[in-house]
C-alpha cells in the first residue's frame, strides 16, 4: 500500500449530488483495500450544499472524517438575494435573466470571493490538516475541486511541508461554462487565472476528469508538465444497482430517463424538437426525469403534453437518492443525454454517463457528434449516440430515438473498466509507481 493519504474535499456526505461521488467511492474501495487515509471535510453544519443526500453516510461510516468549521459567505448571498436555495451548477436553479439582486450577487462573488465563497473553510481546514500530518506517515495529499479554493489548501500544504500534493480537477476553473455569469472584471479574471496557474505549476501530480480538460489546463502555463497528469474519469459502482431492475418485458409505454442538471445552457430546444418529431409519428412515451430542471425547460416539455395529451407523459420526480436514481436508470429503455451547447463543450464528461453506461441501457441525446470525449465513449463502449443540436441533428436524433423504441436495445456490453474499484486501483497504482518519480 502507499502511505497514509489525507483527502481534502468539501463535498462529503451527507452533501449530494455529482460533486460527492467520485471521492466518496474512491475513498472506500481504498478502505476494502486496506489503505490508510483520512478524509478532511467541512462540517454539515457550516456547509452550504445545493443538495443533501443523508442516505450516503451509511457508505462512508467506517471512513475517518475530519470536520471543521467554515465561515459561511453564502449565508450573506442568500441574505442579499432573499433565496433560500444554494445555486446548483450552472445556475439551474435560477434560469432565465438575473433579477438586480441576483446580477449584483453574482458579480460580488465573482469579483470579490475568489476563486469562489467556499474559501472560508479553508483557514479553519488548513487548522486540522496541519494537526492530522502531525500524527505522521501520511506520504500524500489530494485535494478535488470544485470547489476550487480546496486546491488552495494542498498548494499551502506542500509549502510548508514538502508532502506531494494531487489536484484534481472534476471540471474546469476560469474556463467553466458559467464562468462569465459571474461579471469578472478585467482584474478579478486575471486574480481568478494567476491562483489557478499556480495550483497546476506547483501541483506534483494532476487528475482530470478528461483528456480535453488535461489540453485545456496544461495550456494555462509554459510551465505545467503534460506528464503529471492522469486522466481518471468517473465510474459506477455495481453496489448502487439492483440486479433485478430491468425495464418490463411484457408490452408497455416506454420509459425515457434523465438524472441531473437541465439549466438553460442544455440543447433543450432540440430535445424538445426530436421528441415532438416522433410524437407525430404516433410514437407514446414517458419521459421521467431525477433532478433539478430549470422552469423554462419545465415549461417547453409541458407544452409537449398539451400538444400531445394521450402520447407523452412528464414525471419530474425531483431530487432522489443517489441509489434511487441509479435504479430509476435501469427501469428504463432509453436513457437521455445532454451536455451543454457551449463552446469548447467537447470535453463535458458528465459523472452520471459511467453510471448510465453501468446499466447497460441504451444511450441517446445530444452533444458534440464528430470529436466530443462523451461521443467517443459512447461509440467506443458501443452504448449509444450524440447528435448535434442543429436542425439536421435533431432529424435524425428523432430517426435513432425512434428506432430504438420500435427495436428495444441494449448499451453498453462490458463497462467494466469503469467500475469504482477499477478507477480506484488504477490510481493507487499510478501514485505508488510516479508519484515520486
Amino acid at each position: 500500500m502507499a502511505g497514509k493519504i489525507l483527502i481534502v474535499t468539501y463535498y462529503w456526505p451527507p452533501a449530494g449530488g455529482p460533486g460527492v461521488q467520485r471521492w466518496l467511492k474512491t475513498a472506500k474501495e481504498w478502505q476494502r483495500m486496506g489503505q490508510e487515509l483520512t478524509v478532511l471535510t467541512v462540517d454539515p453544519a457550516a456547509a452550504t450544499y445545493p443538495v443533501q443526500d443523508e442516505s450516503l453516510l451509511q457508505e462512508v461510516a467506517e471512513i475517518r472524517t475530519v470536520t471543521t468549521p467554515a465561515t459561511d459567505w453564502f449565508a450573506a448571498y442568500q441574505r442579499l438575494t432573499g433565496r433560500k436555495e444554494v445555486p446548483y451548477s450552472g445556475f439551474a436553479n435560477q434560469a432565465g435573466k438575473p433579477g438586480p439582486l441576483q446580477a449584483l450577487s453574482r458579480f460580488v462573488r465573482g469579483n470579490f470571493f475568489l476563486p469562489d465563497p467556499r474559501k472560508g473553510w479553508n483557514r479553519h481546514a488548513m487548522r486540522a490538516a496541519r494537526q492530522i500530518l502531525s500524527e505522521g506517515g501520511y506520504t500524500y495529499v489530494i485535494t478535488t475541486g470544485p470547489p476550487h479554493s480546496t486546491h488552495l489548501i494542498g498548494r499551502q500544504l506542500q509549502r510548508e511541508t514538502g508532502i506531494a500534493w494531487t489536484a484534481d480537477f472534476r471540471d474546469p476553473w476560469t474556463d467553466i461554462y458559467y464562468y462569465d455569469r459571474f461579471y469578472p472584471t478585467p482584474w478579478a479574471r486575471a486574480h481568478d487565472r494567476k491562483l489557478e496557474r499556480t495550483v497546476l505549476e506547483e501541483a506534483r501530480r494532476v487528475l482530470v476528469v478528461s483528456e480535453d480538460l488535461k489540453r485545456t489546463l496544461v495550456g494555462k502555463s509554459i510551465r505545467v508538465d503534460a506528464a503529471k497528469f492522469l486522466v481518471l474519469p468517473n465510474g459506477y459502482d455495481p453496489e448502487d444497482f439492483d440486479p433485478n431492475r430491468n425495464p418490463p418485458t411484457e408490452p408497455h409505454t416506454a420509459v425515457l430517463a434523465y438524472t441531473g442538471t437541465l439549466s438553460l445552457q442544455y440543447p433543450v430546444a432540440a430535445l424538445v424538437s426530436s421528441f415532438q418529431q416522433i410524437l407525430r409519428q404516433g410514437k407514446s412515451f414517458v419521459f421521467r426525469m431525477a433532478g433539478k430542471p430549470a422552469d423554462e425547460a419545465v415549461v417547453a416539455l409541458r407544452a409537449l403534453e398539451h400538444e400531445f395529451p394521450d402520447a407523452f407523459r412528464l414525471e419530474l420526480l425531483g431530487y432522489l437518492p443517489h441509489r434511487e436514481s441509479v435504479q430509476l436508470l435501469q427501469s428504463a429503455d432509453v436513457l437521455v443525454l445532454l451536455i451543454p451547447d457551449l463552446p469548447n463543450n467537447r470535453g463535458i464528461l458528465t459523472g452520471k454517463l459511467f453510471e448510465y453506461l453501468g446499466t447497460g441501457r441504451p444511450i441517446w441525446g445530444f452533444g458534440p457528434e464528430t470529436d466530443g470525449d462523451a461521443q467517443l465513449l459512447l461509440l467506443e463502449n458501443r452504448a449509444g449516440s450524440l447528435f448535434d443540436p442543429t436542425e439536421d441533428g435533431c432529424q435524425r436524433a428523432a430517426q435513432a430515438l425512434q428506432k430504438a423504441l420500435d427495436e428495444p436495445g441494449t448499451g453498453a456490453a462490458d463497462p467494466s473498466a469503469y467500475t469504482r474499484a477499477a478507477l480506484a486501483q488504477k490510481l493507487l497504482n499510478w501514485m505508488q509507481t510516479t508519484l515520486d518519480s
